[in-house]
């Protein structure tokens, strides 16, 4: 009663429980990231080269740090809960800015400062949401002091270094010295948020719910590999042209082998690793919730970031009148397209290897083949590399399903069963509850 009268009758916060899900307030929230991927694929597509993508990986860097921040309050506090919806659409609204300005963060060169003071300010406000909240969790709890240490000055050196960039590049006369420090300003943010969370160790990361911190990353992984397709068909030359049959086959391949990333992860490594950090606890599951997951991730994303863009231009060639179906890909459209796959698969094998401490043969070996395919991609047509490439990625899942069936059954066996039990023991506790056992709360 007291919580509703201090909050103005929203009710007070709700820790996360330890068999908890993710609630569908979040999944709203992460409407915000889904236009955040997209704006990173557009800006850079319609640009491609060496600084774009430094560019693109350094705003995305940034942006998953914010990601990675909004996850460890979602990991102590249910943000659909009490209060705490009416502080995360303030940081929905921040998040939001912070997308919209990127562009002109490094597109407008050095002629204007609005862009980038408004990154600044929006970064600020929606870390600074997140950091009431984590306060909030561990109030009352024994070190709570020391668990922020690996946050708030990293907070504040990061606000400081994107102000300087905003700033201090116009203050000098040499533009491209002036655009080199920016680039360098911004490496810094990125080096300072993720040293932060390796040098403080796993103080102030806390997993209540194995289930909910898996399904929570592999959520935004999903919304990546979404946004990919929506990528291709929005730039490909899909949207509103006729239907031809090389857009036909374009838009199957771009289906295909999509989806065989996703089975690369989702239909073994993804529920193993699932049922491994349930099996671990104190500081091992912390660790390995920030290694495998706040960490590796991030390279996966941006593997799928990178191969939408060499994708979505493969297909605008491929669907070209004018090029026809034996035009070669343009530019480095190839090199993004099988580099950015080489770089998903990898991170994803290196996730497997700090979750369950193995590696799949079958990955080692699609890699190769994708090294092969980076080279070999440009001397044929556009249609012959992404078929190339759906052929490697559709092939990958045909044979670990055959190679690998007795251990997928098994683990398939697994969960079943671990869904059974658990649905047989929250059958019991609502029963009691509804009978009106001791559990029932109070009227």
């Amino acid at each position: 009663m007291g919580g509703d009268r201090r909050h103005g009758g929203l009710g007070p916060a709700i820790l996360v429980a330890p068999a908890a899900r993710v609630e569908k307030f979040e999944v709203f929230f992460d409407l915000v990231f889904v236009v955040s991927f997209f704006i990173i694929t557009r800006a850079t597509a319609t640009n491609v080269g060496g600084p774009q993508l430094l560019h693109a990986m350094l705003v995305l860097a940034v942006l998953w740090w914010c990601w990675v921040v909004h996850s460890m309050v979602a990991a102590r506090l249910r943000l659909g809960e009490g209060f705490v919806p009416a502080l995360m659409v303030v940081g929905m609204i921040a998040l939001f800015t912070f997308a919209l300005a990127l562009p002109q963060t490094f597109d407008g060169g050095l002629r204007t400062v609005g862009g980038p003071i408004l990154v600044t300010i929006s970064y600020v406000l929606f870390r600074a949401v997140h950091l009431v909240l984590y306060v909030h969790a561990i109030r009352g709890q024994p070190g709570a002091r020391r668990q922020l240490l690996p946050l708030l000055p990293e907070m504040v050196i990061t606000a400081v270094l994107l102000l300087f960039a905003a700033l201090l590049p116009l203050k000098i006369s040499d533009p491209h010295f002036g655009l080199r420090l920016r680039d360098g300003l911004w490496i810094a943010v990125v080096v300072v948020q993720y040293a932060s969370g390796l040098l403080t160790g796993t103080r102030a990361w806390e997993v209540t719910s194995a289930e909910h911190w898996t399904e929570r990353y592999d959520l935004i992984l999903i919304i990546a590999l979404g946004e990919s397709v929506i990528s291709v068909g929005v730039g490909g030359n899909l949207l509103g042209k006729p239907v031809t049959w090389a857009a036909i086959v374009a838009a199957m391949m771009g289906i295909l082998f999509t989806a065989a990333l996703w089975w690369a992860h989702f239909d073994m490594i993804g529920p193993a690793a699932r049922i491994a950090l349930h099996g671990t606890q104190g500081p091992p599951r912390m660790a390995m919730a920030r290694d495998a997951y706040a960490y590796l991730y991030l390279p996966m994303v941006a593997g799928v970031i990178l191969f939408a863009i060499g994708a979505e231009e493969l297909v605008a060639t491929i669907t070209d009148p004018v090029g026809g179906l034996g035009e070669r890909g343009r530019g480095s459209s190839v090199q993004l397209l099988f580099g950015g796959v080489m770089l998903y698969l990898a991170a994803d094998l290196a996730f497997q290897l700090r979750t369950l401490g193995t590696v799949t043969w079958t990955r080692v070996g699609v890699l190769a083949a994708l090294a092969v395919g980076l080279f070999t991609g440009g001397l044929i047509p556009a249609l012959g590399a992404l078929s190339l490439l759906t052929v490697i990625c559709v092939g990958l899942t045909v044979v670990e399903v055959v190679a690998f069936a007795e251990s997928r059954n098994a683990l398939r066996q697994a969960v079943y069963e671990e869904k059974t039990r658990y649905e047989t023991s929250e059958a019991a506790w609502r029963a009691r509850w509804h009978n009106g056992g001791p559990e029932q709360p109070a009227r």
